[in-house]
């Protein structure tokens, strides 16, 4: 390798590093502001004393080693699909080789990770702001309308997309990493009895002589510690697992460490803490407002990233079937993965503000944080064996040995959360199981739709062609259509789509130029250039015009512009349609559902929330941005049950 490639690789990867910190760390960066505290001034009502201060400030050394270094930096990111990470990357893996129970939890676990999107922005900002009180009780009335106004503003800016501010985001949170570690080492050294925590025989002691109840309570409050895990998970396709590996070992886990050390040292020296705010409390009072204006900023970056992140979950959602048709606007035109949902943005938006409404401060909200990740983290480790057995060639045995001992990690955590149920922790769960019942059944619905259009009585494209030579007349219909199918059509003696059945059956006519599209997407993240279309030519006839199939592919993670591949195909007239969009005409049909025969109350259910979702989400030819430029023509198709 030429050293001037060896220089470009590594400025490449440092970039990446840095934008890994800024994306990827936002969450798990943000936690000092309100993990320690609950831990020390929650529920539990903690002495503190000597032991207990190092015993839990161990325990939460070694929860952020075990759990996000070892299990997520070392093994989880280790299982990629194509490059992508997430829980839909672990869908697509197991999809075929996994059990039902484990997709089932995959699928539960996505819709959790929405619950923890509403939460995170409302406890981070909220929990920023509160840094003001800190400095003066003056602030206090300005909490939560200040925290409201920042939040309106993030969700507001949503649809400019993320392109201009993203490039400020890794050197702020890099600022916000160094800052926390700075003043964390500060007060280290100046209460150096603290680094006993790094002996984990502290932590072992606490637990053993803490009250069971006491020390579940204080699990749950540890589990803040380890939210964002899943983050840097889910953004593995974005950087890769070198520049997520390298800004964590460099940067993130030693300012945590410094920040969490030094949070105890503060508590073990005796001072004063203002307001029950440790992390504040450890910041020389001359920079306590800058700390609080970059605190205010790293919390609006991590908010950013993990609704960000929702959009990008619903988007994969959405292109491996498990949910309708969203409107997706792409903010920029370079990067295709930077995109928008209006319905994702605003329910999130709306959700934040009721939470911040009604727990009023991060130690209420924090009560109901943890549970939805608690429960994700658990359903990754249990998927994670399946990956081990299945790709990574272990035997049953080895997988066990491998997972268990997180498995059984994640599983205590997630018992200690659940005492958080009735405080709040049923929200993200009430948010996850809806999103599961929802996708469920979409999923049921769709199935249950095409088996009808199956058992239609369509022609093939044998007999479609052959009343297509027998027609005089070709002008009855338009020049050259494009006929959406929910089929790749391959062969001959293939169904023609129902809707072009019906068209014929309704007006007797055909087009010169016919055009079978189908849209199909792949299980992995995303298809080569090589593989983006493929064409099968049934007729040609200078005079009777043509029938052609046209399969376009795209992978789980790409942008779904159909325009754009028929626009290349025309251009390179691989099919006969004009290059003018204006001149293009694609049929497309909507089902139309009456219920007529079904007794079972429990269909009755399904079928109404299908019908309900099916007329107020997008239809497949306005998800693939058909009509925008190009005529369309609709035909209706009932469905009688």
């Amino acid at each position: 390798m030429k050293k001037g490639d060896t220089h470009s690789n590594f400025k490449k990867l440092l970039m990446l590093s840095l934008g890994a910190i800024g994306v990827v760390y936002g969450d798990i960066g943000t936690s000092p502001l309100y993990a320690v505290n609950q831990i020390m001034f929650g529920k539990a009502n903690l002495v503190h004393n000597t032991q207990n201060i190092i015993g839990s400030i161990s325990l939460v050394i070694w929860a952020l080693t075990i759990v996000i270094t070892i299990k997520y930096i070392i093994l989880v990111l280790r299982a990629d699909s194509d490059g992508e990470g997430g829980v839909f990357a672990l869908y697509s893996l197991l999809s075929k080789r996994g059990s039902k129970l484990i997709i089932m939890l995959l699928i539960l676990a996505a819709g959790l990770l929405l619950g923890d999107g509403i939460i995170t922005p409302a406890i981070s900002i909220l929990s920023a702001v509160e840094g003001l009180k800190v400095a003066t009780s003056a602030f206090e009335p300005f909490i939560i309308p200040l925290t409201l106004i920042i939040l309106t503003m993030l969700f507001f800016c949503q649809s400019r997309g993320t392109h201009a501010i993203g490039k400020i985001f890794g050197p702020i949170i890099t600022l916000w990493f160094i800052a926390i570690a700075s003043f964390g080492l500060y007060r280290i050294i100046q209460t150096p009895q603290i680094l006993h925590a790094v002996n984990p025989i502290w932590a072992i002691q606490f637990i053993l002589h803490t009250k069971i109840h006491t020390l579940l309570i204080i699990l749950g409050s540890v589990m803040l510690v380890l939210t964002g895990g899943e983050a840097m998970y889910a953004d593995l396709g974005h950087f890769g697992k070198n520049p997520i590996r390298i800004s964590w070992f460099v940067l993130v886990y030693p300012a945590l460490l410094l920040n969490y050390l030094g949070q105890g040292a503060y508590l073990l020296s005796g001072s004063k803490i203002i307001f029950g705010n440790i992390f504040y409390s450890l910041i020389p009072i001359q920079f306590l407002y800058p700390m609080v204006i970059l605190a205010t900023l790293a919390t609006i970056i991590a908010s950013q990233a993990l609704i960000s992140g929702a959009f990008s979950l619903m988007s994969q959602a959405l292109t491996l079937g498990l949910i309708p048709y969203l409107k997706i606007i792409h903010t920029h035109h370079d990067h295709e993965g930077q995109i928008y949902i209006p319905f994702i943005n605003w329910a999130l938006y709306v959700g934040c503000i009721i939470l911040v409404l009604m727990f009023r401060s991060s130690d209420n909200l924090a009560s109901a944080y943890g549970l939805a990740v608690s429960s994700v983290e658990l359903m990754t480790s249990i998927a994670m064996f399946d990956i081990a057995y299945h790709y990574w060639r272990l035997n049953r045995i080895k997988a066990l040995a491998l997972f268990i001992p997180f498995v059984l990690i994640d599983s205590i955590l997630l018992t200690s959360n659940s005492l958080k149920f009735f405080e709040g922790g049923f929200i993200p769960l009430t948010i996850g199981f809806f999103v599961l019942g929802l996708m469920l059944i979409w999923k049921w619905g769709r199935k249950t739709v095409r088996r009808k259009f199956d058992s239609y009585p369509s022609m093939t494209v044998r007999k479609m062609i052959e009343i297509k030579k027998r027609l005089i007349d070709l002008h009855t219909a338009p020049h050259s259509v494009i006929v959406l199918t929910g089929k790749q059509v391959k062969l001959a003696d293939d169904k023609i789509p129902v809707l072009k059945q019906i068209i014929w059956e309704r007006y007797k006519s055909m087009s010169k130029h016919i055009i079978l599209l189908n849209v199909s997407v792949k299980r992995h993240p995303h298809v080569p250039s090589n593989e983006r279309f493929e064409i099968y030519t049934f007729y040609e006839d200078q005079v009777k015009g043509s029938v052609v199939s046209v399969q376009v592919n795209f992978g789980f993670m790409e942008e779904l512009n159909v325009e754009k591949v028929l626009d290349r195909l025309a251009k390179k007239h691989l099919i006969h349609i004009p290059e003018n969009h204006k001149e293009w005409v694609i049929e497309a049909m909507h089902e139309r559902i009456h219920l007529k025969s079904v007794k079972n109350i429990f269909d009755k259910i399904r079928f109404a929330i299908f019908k309900f979702i099916l007329r107020n989400t997008e239809t497949a030819d306005q998800y693939f941005g058909l009509g925008n430029k190009s005529k369309l023509a609709i035909e209706v198709f009932p469905i009688n049950y």
